[in-house]
C-alpha cells in the first residue's frame, strides 16, 4: 500500500469521526438553547406562548400561573445539555437527550389525546423528539478514541 493510500485510509475515518462530534455539539447547543428559549417564553409571556403549544385551551388568569411551571421546565431542560456539553461528559449528555426525548414525545402525544392540533403534534413535538433521539444517538455512538 502507498503512503498516499495509508493516509487516506486513516485520515478519512478521523474527518468521519470529527465531523459527527461536531453535528452532536452542533445539535445539542440548538436543543438547548431552543428549548431554553421556549422555557423564557413560558415565564415572560405564558399566555401567549402557551397558544402556540398545540393544545385547544389553556388556562386562563389565575390559573395560567401554571404555565410558569412549563417555563421552567423548559428552561432546566436546555440547562442540562449544556452543562453536561460544557463539562465534556459526552456520553453522559447522550443518555440525558434521550431521557429527555420523552418530554416532546409525551408533549405530542397530550396534545392528540386532548384533541389539539395534530400538525403541533407531529410537526413540532414529535419532530423534536425524533431530533433529540437522533443526536443522542450520535452522542452514544461517538468514538472515544480509546481502544475502539
Amino acid at each position: 500500500m502507498s503512503a498516499l493510500a495509508a493516509t487516506t485510509a486513516t485520515t478519512a475515518p478521523q474527518a468521519s469521526g470529527r465531523l459527527r462530534v461536531n453535528l452532536a455539539t452542533v445539535f445539542t447547543v440548538l436543543i438547548a438553547l431552543g428549548i431554553g428559549y421556549v422555557g423564557v417564553s413560558y415565564l415572560f409571556a405564558p399566555e401567549s406562548t402557551a397558544s402556540g403549544f398545540g393544545m385547544p385551551v389553556w388556562p386562563r388568569g389565575e390559573a395560567a400561573d401554571f404555565l410558569t411551571v412549563k417555563g421552567i421546565r423548559d428552561v432546566v431542560s436546555g440547562l442540562v445539555p449544556l452543562a453536561l456539553l460544557l463539562t465534556g461528559h459526552r456520553r453522559a449528555l447522550g443518555w440525558a437527550l434521550l431521557a429527555e426525548s420523552v418530554t416532546p414525545f409525551g408533549d405530542g402525544t397530550t396534545i392528540l389525546l386532548h384533541h389539539g392540533s395534530t400538525a403541533m403534534a407531529l410537526g413540532v413535538h414529535y419532530t423534536t423528539a425524533v431530533f433529540v433521539v437522533a443526536t443522542a444517538v450520535l452522542l452514544l455512538t461517538e468514538r472515544t478514541g480509546k481502544g475502539d
